[in-house]
């Protein structure tokens, strides 16, 4: 029997939110591991993972793809963090509140984001040093 190939943990986020951008870049400073991947749910790969996974396109913020599992709203970005070096990582232990409690709270504050904190006219473009994070 073959084996599967063991893909990356990837982030699908929503690229022309300025508060999206802001934490997929903190994100990146904060796994030292640099085993997270990215891509704007934008993008031609975020819509075709989007379709793999049988993601319902109407979620327009973080989805968060780990051992063949997409993940979204609070459990994405909870376990995002687990990726993430100590201190940020013990954010993971909020995986314990009830999805149902966490949801409201985390679509509550992703429908406001826009108005908070901006929207960019285009999608973020990674530096050179980052972009070999980041899946095309």
């Amino acid at each position: 029997m073959q084996e599967a190939e063991i893909k990356p943990p990837i982030v699908l986020f929503d690229g022309v939110c300025n508060y999206c951008n802001t934490m997929v870049n903190f994100s990146i400073r904060h796994n030292t591991k640099r085993n997270l991947r990215y891509a704007t749910l934008q993008s031609n790969i975020g819509k075709t993972l989007i379709s793999s996974y049988n993601v319902d396109t109407s979620i327009d913020s973080v989805i968060f793809i780990e051992n063949n599992q997409a993940h979204i709203y609070s459990t994405a970005a909870i376990k995002i963090v687990r990726h993430l070096q100590f201190p940020v990582s013990l954010l993971y232990g909020l995986i314990i509140i009830p999805a149902f409690i966490r949801n409201p709270l985390y679509k509550w504050f992703a429908s406001n984001r826009y108005k908070w904190f901006g929207k960019r006219d285009s999608c973020m473009i990674p530096s050179k040093e980052i972009k070999q994070l980041f899946l095309e």
